[in-house]
């Protein structure tokens, strides 16, 4: 009996999960690379944990990065992009965050974000800083059926099953974006990790109300792709430090929801 129930709830956590996810109309990204082994990591859909129960430098100026790039919040962006960029965030990653922005909080904010990072490098150049410039994706993105087939290897694997449900049924063709663009045209692009791309999608969604689902969908991701909860804590702390009390109290209940349902060690 035990064994049974405890099967049954795993299957309802499951298809919370994928639920969660296909509701998120901007799931998550995919996985650059801070070391060589990136890109192995970025083709199996899988990272080890980090060995350090805490973020880094850099892994914490993404969060204000990608918070203010969410709500359009300018003034204070330009300052965290400042910041992010002496943590040691390359060109290309900061641009790979505020593309990553419109799938959250759409082109309009994604665009002036990035118009914003374009003057954070000018001023910076002229004060004598070159910016390391990063790396381009390692492999062309796939087109066609193969597009589609990478695309749904990487949403399994992100989401931990298979993503099916009434409401891609309802309406096909987001399953299709989904699955070609989303997981596939972004998550291919493997010069950002998928836990970086992880703690900006979940300082992104803290930012914006209205989300709790998708929220707590990328809080279980982010466990899957190897950041820990003390990790997602410490990124609640910076929420709460940098970005606004609101924003952290939201993503720790988010945290907080996926522990209690998340299966003991």
């Amino acid at each position: 009996m035990s064994n049974t129930t405890g099967a049954e709830r795993l299957r309802k956590r499951a298809q919370a999960t994928a639920l969660a996810v296909i509701l998120s109309v901007a799931a998550t990204s995919s996985l650059p690379s801070t070391n060589e082994g990136s890109k192995d990591m970025q083709n199996t859909g899988t990272t080890s944990p980090n060995a350090s129960e805490n973020l880094t430098d850099r892994q914490q100026a993404i969060v204000p990065i990608a918070a203010f790039a969410a709500t359009g919040d300018i003034a204070n962006l330009n300052t965290s992009l400042d910041h992010g960029l002496d943590a040691g965030i390359t060109v290309t990653e900061a641009k790979e965050i505020l593309v990553q922005v419109y799938a959250y909080a759409g082109f309009p904010r994604s665009l002036n974000a990035l118009a914003e990072l374009m003057k954070v490098l000018d001023m910076r150049k002229q004060r004598g800083i070159q910016d390391a410039a990063g790396r381009l994706p390692g492999s062309p993105i796939p087109t066609g059926d193969a597009l589609l087939a990478a695309g749904t290897a990487n949403q399994t694997r992100l989401s931990g099953g298979p993503v099916k449900g009434a409401l891609l049924e309802f309406a096909p063709a987001i399953d299709v974006y989904l699955k070609t663009h989303l997981f596939g045209d972004i998550f291919e692009r493997d010069n950002l990790d998928w836990q970086s791309r992880e703690l900006a999608t979940v300082s992104m969604l803290s930012a914006l109300s209205g989300v709790d689902s998708q929220l707590q969908a990328h809080m279980r991701i982010s466990m899957n792709v190897g950041l820990t909860a003390n990790q997602l804590r410490q990124l609640g702390q910076v929420l709460a430090d940098r970005v606004d009390g609101n924003v952290a109290r939201r993503a720790q209940e988010a945290l907080d929801r996926q522990l209690a349902i998340a299966p003991g060690p």
